[in-house]
Protein backbone atom coordinates (compact mmCIF):
# COMPACT_ATOMS: atom_id res chain seq x y z
CA UNK A 1 0.00 0.00 0.00
CA UNK A 2 1.35 3.44 -0.98
CA UNK A 3 2.10 5.92 1.77
CA UNK A 4 -0.19 8.94 1.66
CA UNK A 5 1.20 12.43 1.88
CA UNK A 6 0.01 14.33 4.97
CA UNK A 7 -1.58 16.82 2.59
CA UNK A 8 -3.32 14.21 0.46
CA UNK A 9 -7.01 14.77 -0.12
CA UNK A 10 -8.43 11.44 -1.12
CA UNK A 11 -6.20 10.45 -4.01
CA UNK A 12 -5.13 14.04 -4.70
CA UNK A 13 -1.71 15.13 -3.47
CA UNK A 14 -1.96 18.88 -2.88
CA UNK A 15 1.83 19.28 -2.75
CA UNK A 16 1.92 18.66 -6.51
CA UNK A 17 0.14 21.98 -7.10
CA UNK A 18 3.31 23.85 -6.07
CA UNK A 19 1.49 26.86 -4.66
CA UNK A 20 3.83 29.83 -4.21
CA UNK A 21 4.35 30.86 -0.59
CA UNK A 22 3.17 34.41 -1.37
CA UNK A 23 -0.08 33.25 -3.07
CA UNK A 24 -2.29 34.05 -0.09
CA UNK A 25 -5.64 33.29 -1.74
CA UNK A 26 -4.59 29.80 -2.84
CA UNK A 27 -3.04 29.06 0.55
CA UNK A 28 -6.22 30.16 2.34
CA UNK A 29 -8.34 27.99 0.06
CA UNK A 30 -6.05 25.00 0.57
CA UNK A 31 -6.18 25.53 4.32
CA UNK A 32 -9.98 25.50 4.22
CA UNK A 33 -10.09 22.41 1.99
CA UNK A 34 -7.56 20.51 4.07
CA UNK A 35 -9.16 21.61 7.32
CA UNK A 36 -12.61 20.52 6.20
CA UNK A 37 -11.89 17.38 4.14
CA UNK A 38 -8.29 16.40 4.83
CA UNK A 39 -6.02 16.65 7.81
CA UNK A 40 -8.39 18.52 10.11
CA UNK A 41 -8.64 22.07 11.38
CA UNK A 42 -5.90 21.88 14.02
CA UNK A 43 -3.23 20.51 11.68
CA UNK A 44 -4.34 22.76 8.84
CA UNK A 45 -4.07 25.99 10.85
CA UNK A 46 -0.65 24.94 12.14
CA UNK A 47 0.55 24.15 8.63
CA UNK A 48 -0.65 27.44 7.12
CA UNK A 49 0.12 29.50 10.24
CA UNK A 50 -3.34 30.91 10.90
CA UNK A 51 -5.29 31.02 14.14
CA UNK A 52 -8.36 28.91 14.67
CA UNK A 53 -10.47 32.06 14.92
CA UNK A 54 -9.16 33.30 11.57
CA UNK A 55 -9.79 29.87 10.01
CA UNK A 56 -13.46 30.01 10.96
CA UNK A 57 -13.75 33.66 9.85
CA UNK A 58 -12.39 32.69 6.44
CA UNK A 59 -14.59 29.60 6.26
CA UNK A 60 -17.74 31.60 7.01
CA UNK A 61 -16.78 34.32 4.50
CA UNK A 62 -15.98 31.69 1.87
CA UNK A 63 -19.32 29.97 2.41
CA UNK A 64 -21.24 33.23 1.94
CA UNK A 65 -19.14 35.12 -0.65
CA UNK A 66 -17.10 32.43 -2.40
CA UNK A 67 -13.43 32.73 -3.29
CA UNK A 68 -13.64 36.56 -3.51
CA UNK A 69 -13.81 36.58 0.29
CA UNK A 70 -10.29 35.12 0.47
CA UNK A 71 -8.70 38.11 -1.30
CA UNK A 72 -7.10 40.58 1.11
CA UNK A 73 -8.93 43.88 0.89
CA UNK A 74 -7.56 47.35 1.45
CA UNK A 75 -8.15 48.47 5.00
CA UNK A 76 -9.26 51.85 6.16
CA UNK A 77 -11.84 54.32 4.90
CA UNK A 78 -13.28 53.65 1.47
CA UNK A 79 -13.80 57.30 0.58
CA UNK A 80 -12.65 60.79 1.48
CA UNK A 81 -15.17 61.55 4.18
CA UNK A 82 -13.50 64.88 4.98
CA UNK A 83 -12.86 65.93 1.40
CA UNK A 84 -16.29 65.80 -0.17
CA UNK A 85 -17.01 67.57 -3.47
CA UNK A 86 -18.05 70.82 -1.77
CA UNK A 87 -14.86 70.97 0.30
CA UNK A 88 -12.63 70.20 -2.69
CA UNK A 89 -14.35 72.97 -4.67
CA UNK A 90 -13.73 75.42 -1.84
CA UNK A 91 -10.03 74.50 -1.65
CA UNK A 92 -9.65 74.97 -5.41
CA UNK A 93 -11.60 78.24 -5.24
CA UNK A 94 -9.36 79.66 -2.51
CA UNK A 95 -6.27 78.56 -4.44
CA UNK A 96 -7.42 80.25 -7.65
CA UNK A 97 -8.52 83.45 -5.88
CA UNK A 98 -5.09 83.81 -4.30
CA UNK A 99 -2.39 81.41 -5.56
CA UNK A 100 -0.03 82.60 -2.82
CA UNK A 101 -2.26 81.26 -0.01
CA UNK A 102 -0.60 78.46 1.88
CA UNK A 103 -2.36 75.23 2.77
CA UNK A 104 -2.36 76.39 6.40
CA UNK A 105 -4.23 79.60 5.54
CA UNK A 106 -6.74 77.75 3.35
CA UNK A 107 -7.30 75.27 6.19
CA UNK A 108 -7.88 78.13 8.63
CA UNK A 109 -10.38 79.81 6.28
CA UNK A 110 -12.28 76.55 5.76
CA UNK A 111 -12.39 75.85 9.50
CA UNK A 112 -13.66 79.37 10.15
CA UNK A 113 -16.44 78.85 7.60
CA UNK A 114 -17.57 75.68 9.39
CA UNK A 115 -15.79 73.06 7.25
CA UNK A 116 -13.70 70.85 9.51
CA UNK A 117 -10.59 69.73 7.65
CA UNK A 118 -6.91 69.16 8.38
CA UNK A 119 -4.04 70.96 6.75
CA UNK A 120 -2.78 67.63 5.38
CA UNK A 121 -6.11 67.07 3.58
CA UNK A 122 -5.83 70.51 2.01
CA UNK A 123 -2.25 69.75 0.95
CA UNK A 124 -3.35 66.45 -0.61
CA UNK A 125 -6.11 68.18 -2.57
CA UNK A 126 -3.74 70.86 -3.83
CA UNK A 127 -1.28 68.17 -4.91
CA UNK A 128 -3.94 65.93 -6.53
CA UNK A 129 -5.17 68.82 -8.69
CA UNK A 130 -1.67 70.05 -9.52
CA UNK A 131 -2.20 73.42 -7.86
CA UNK A 132 1.22 73.66 -6.21
CA UNK A 133 3.20 76.82 -6.71
CA UNK A 134 5.57 76.53 -9.62
CA UNK A 135 9.17 77.31 -8.79
CA UNK A 136 11.85 77.95 -11.31
CA UNK A 137 15.02 75.89 -10.99
CA UNK A 138 17.96 77.85 -9.63
CA UNK A 139 20.99 77.71 -11.92
CA UNK A 140 24.33 77.52 -10.15
CA UNK A 141 26.53 80.56 -10.60
CA UNK A 142 29.61 79.97 -12.70
CA UNK A 143 33.01 81.61 -12.57
CA UNK A 144 32.97 82.88 -8.98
Amino acid sequence: MAKKSPTALGDIDLELLKIAPDDKVSRKLLMLIEGTFGIGVKQSIEKYEYTEQRYYQLLKAFQTEGSDALVDKKRGPKNNHKRDDKTVQQIIRYRFLDPDLSAAVITQKLNQSGISISQRSVERTIQEFGLQKKTLPVKPQQGS
